[in-house]
């Protein structure tokens, strides 16, 4: 088992930054791939960002390409989301996910096992 905890959420006005955290605990040497979903009001959770965490490929939705970043730190077994040039439709519930799996698209979200409880973004315009 894998326990995921986010922190890092907040209030932001548009063109500002945040960086999401992502704490993993427990058999993590199981682990392949971390990655970043997010829920917007309304509407389906997607991919946002994810990390092979092995090899450190990184992976990203085109909506946040060139803006976000993700980065991990093995020894702390932890993710982050380096948001950069918020918008306001970057609002969302953002969860970090963890998967065993080697194969699978690296941002699809029933291909991960684990998932933390979500941390609220809100960017003002």
């Amino acid at each position: 088992q894998v326990q995921l905890v986010e922190s890092g959420g907040g209030s932001v006005q548009a063109g500002g930054s945040l960086r999401l955290s992502c704490a993993a605990s427990g058999t993590t040497y199981s682990v392949q791939f971390m990655g970043w979903f997010r829920q917007p009001p309304g509407k389906q959770r997607e991919g946002v960002a994810a990390i092979h965490t092995g090899g450190g490929d990184t992976y990203y939705h085109d909506s946040v390409e060139g803006r976000f970043t993700i980065s991990q730190d093995n020894a702390k077994n932890t993710v982050y989301l380096q948001m950069n040039s918020l918008k306001f439709e970057d609002t969302a519930t953002y969860y970090c996910a963890a998967r065993t799996a080697y194969w699978g698209g690296a941002l699809a979200q029933h291909t991960y096992d684990y998932w933390g409880q979500g941390t609220q973004v809100t960017v003002s315009s």
